[in-house]
């Protein structure tokens, strides 16, 4: 068993234009003064981290990881979530995943998709300048327009589309073989990646390679009404990373699952801060541990109700109260002895 690593916060929904979010050194003020001891990156902003820079400089790696390190915190992982996302993008999506590319490469998907394998591939070079072992991504879609399938699929299509994605990884996923890094899809709907069958068609689409890893955040799954707990069972030894956030689900006669268009608040499932939700955190803490997960617990607040500011601060003594110091030592030792094969075979009746 392994203790879960914590707590950690994913900087992505903080970043703004006033202090202490408009910069590295405020960010990691203000989450080390809150107690966190873990910051995830987000890699599209160039003032929180320069990829091109990273990717080419050890000195630069070094000075950032010193200046966050200066701040009694550690990086868990970079994430290319808005690059991971257009390397697979359907025309149906061009127009608003544009607002994620830079302006060079707008209305230009093949462009675009170039920049974004090349953004990735550098975040796992800086990555292992940064001495880190996992990233966190998406995996974008070609598929998601289709997951309810009226008009009816064509036969072959799923198998085309996901060989196609896999194509488009294969190079990405070598290029991090190659750095010792693992790639974490955060497995999410509106990705091709969004629940345990369609991560196998994906792990099956690239060979099975062994980088192909998971970002686990059960919030998506509530909102799926999939058996989040029984997930770790099927696939802990895929859970390189760790999204701690809460969610809720609350049909009604007029909505579920799919939220009739409703904005966030209005929703049958919502995303929720930590705590107020209705996800079985003591299960999932337990299960972690219990498989011995390598993982940092980061809290991403997402909460149409809680603003960000008292989501992050309550988000430190939520996660300590969750991680679970493994057990060194079985709880009944005391009562056994020393193995004695003699007398193992008079109690089993054997002499």
């Amino acid at each position: 068993m392994k203790t879960v690593k914590g707590p950690g916060i994913f900087l992505a929904q903080f970043i703004g234009k006033t202090a202490p979010y408009n910069s590295l050194d405020g960010l990691c003020q203000w989450a080390a003064e809150l107690g966190y001891k873990g910051i995830q990156i987000p890699t599209s902003d160039s003032w929180l981290i320069d990829l091109d820079t990273a990717a080419v400089s050890q000195d630069y790696c070094d000075e950032l990881k010193g200046k966050i390190n200066s701040y009694g915190l550690e990086i868990t992982e970079l994430s290319t979530h808005l690059q991971g996302q257009l390397v697979a993008v359907n025309p149906a999506y061009d127009i608003m995943f544009d607002n994620f590319a830079p302006v060079a490469v707008k209305n230009n998907s093949k462009a675009r998709t170039e920049w974004a394998i090349d953004a990735v591939k550098k975040a796992a070079t800086a990555s292992r300048r940064l001495g880190l072992q996992t990233h966190a991504t998406f995996s974008g879609a070609l598929l998601w327009h289709t997951f309810y399938p009226w008009p009816q699929r064509p036969k072959g299509l799923v198998e085309a589309g996901f060989e196609e994605l896999g194509k488009r990884w294969l190079p990405i996923l070598n290029h991090f073989e190659d750095n010792g890094v693992d790639v974490c899809y955060e497995i999410h709907p509106g990705e091709d990646l969004h629940d345990g069958i369609s991560f196998e068609r994906f792990l099956a689409a690239t060979g099975n390679h062994r980088r192909v890893n998971m970002l686990y955040d059960p919030s998506h799954f509530l909102l799926q009404q999939l058996d989040y707990l029984t997930y770790i069972d099927h696939y802990h030894e895929f859970i390189k990373a760790f999204h701690v956030k809460d969610a809720e689900f609350n049909p009604t006669g007029k909505q579920g699952v799919y939220g009739g268009y409703a904005d966030w608040t209005d929703r049958a499932g919502r995303f929720r801060s930590p705590g107020n939700g209705q996800i079985d955190f003591k299960g999932i803490f337990s299960k972690l541990t219990q498989y011995g997960c390598d993982v940092w617990a980061v809290i991403e607040w997402e909460c149409c109700i809680k603003s960000p500011e008292q989501g992050a601060r309550e988000g430190v003594p939520f996660i300590k109260k969750h991680i679970i110091e493994a057990t060194q030592k079985v709880f009944d030792d005391f009562a056994g002895g020393e193995t004695d094969h003699e007398k193992m075979k008079k109690i089993l009746g054997l002499e």
